[in-house]
């Protein structure tokens, strides 16, 4: 896909309430670029609106994954970068991000500033937006040096989304980490955050079935985005499990519009 990502996401919430987002993770070390692209292929099928690219943990280089995947698929292809390894310019766009509640300046603003001249360099549309990680928030909180959110204080997770706003952030990402259990973010928590700020709140992190994707929207998400439940599922059912979760949630979207 090529135009503007920002605005095919913005206009899709505002015509369906909602969207989804498959992650996939690029790295050359666990996952073949033929095995990604075929998932690619499948996410798209099932109706997923974009495909976030990255991970924690990669090694070596993902241009040859992300040229794949990009070249595969009709629906947006967004970098979600956890380091400069996650910067390739064969992307349609990229989240470019700042994990806010990390002990470690370098996951802040010293990680950005290093890929700043890349970025701009490629002409890749990059989208501002503030990663807050929230218990337990698993490898992306070990990586990032984070001082996680407590499941239980809402208002401190508000007080950074503010914050992100204010410093002119488009997106929020509330994540409780890969894999988490308990429904990934509660809903509590995004719903005080959505209540409050101003930007769209994308929510990641445990979201393993419709149910719990439901109940992220209805607490009023714009953005759910699911990773593991895709790398465990889509391939052995064909996306068909994943078809029926995008279905409840662009029900359960539509609600909002």
């Amino acid at each position: 896909m090529s135009g503007n990502v920002w605005k095919y996401i913005t206009d899709k919430l505002t015509t369906e309430g909602a969207c989804h987002f498959s992650l996939l993770d690029p790295d050359p070390l666990s996952t073949q670029i033929d095995t990604i692209v075929e998932i690619a292929k499948l996410v798209e099928d099932s109706g997923t609106d974009a495909i976030m690219i990255g991970g924690s943990t990669i090694f070596g280089s993902i241009d040859d994954s992300v040229k794949a995947i990009s070249d595969a698929v009709n629906i947006p292809t967004i970098l979600f970068p956890g380091n400069l390894t996650g910067v390739s310019e064969y992307a349609d766009a990229m989240f470019f991000m700042s994990l806010l509640n990390s002990n470690n300046p370098y996951y802040i603003v010293g990680a950005q500033a290093l890929a700043a001249a890349r970025v701009k360099l490629s002409g890749i549309e990059s989208i501002p937006m503030a990663y807050l990680l929230i218990e337990p928030g698993k490898s992306a909180a070990w990586v990032g040096r984070a001082e996680c959110f407590p499941r239980d204080k809402p208002r401190l997770v508000l007080m950074y989304a503010l914050a992100a706003e204010l410093l002119g952030f488009k997106l929020v990402y509330l994540e409780a980490g890969s894999g988490a259990e308990g429904g990934g973010v509660p809903p509590e928590t995004i719903s005080m955050v959505s209540q409050y700020c101003d930007v769209p709140v994308i929510a990641g992190g445990g979201f393993n079935d419709a149910k719990s994707v439901v109940r992220g929207v209805e607490s009023g998400a714009s953005i759910i985005v699911q990773g593991t439940y895709i790398e465990k599922h889509v391939q052995k059912d064909n996306g068909a499990g994943l078809k029926r979760i995008v279905e409840a949630l662009k029900a359960a979207g539509a609600k909002k519009v």
